[in-house]
């Protein structure tokens, strides 16, 4: 799994500001577009956006209904 991809994935899905997204996933309103320069996240930062992508996505949501 890319998680840039993923992230670019779900922020399309939800209309989410990547902005917003970084705010709300990691505390970091910059964390998308630094990702998209090239930023390599920690494990521990990786498992955070992975848990609120989960815990947010309408789509997976949806799947265990």
């Amino acid at each position: 799994m890319h998680l840039l991809s993923t992230i670019e994935r779900y922020l399309r899905r939800t209309g989410l500001p990547p902005t917003r997204f970084g705010r709300e996933a990691v505390g970091d309103p910059r964390f998308v577009m630094d990702l998209r320069r090239g930023r390599e996240p920690r494990p521990c930062t990786i498992d955070r956006v992975v848990a609120y992508i989960a815990a947010h996505d309408p789509a997976a949501q949806d799947a265990a209904r």
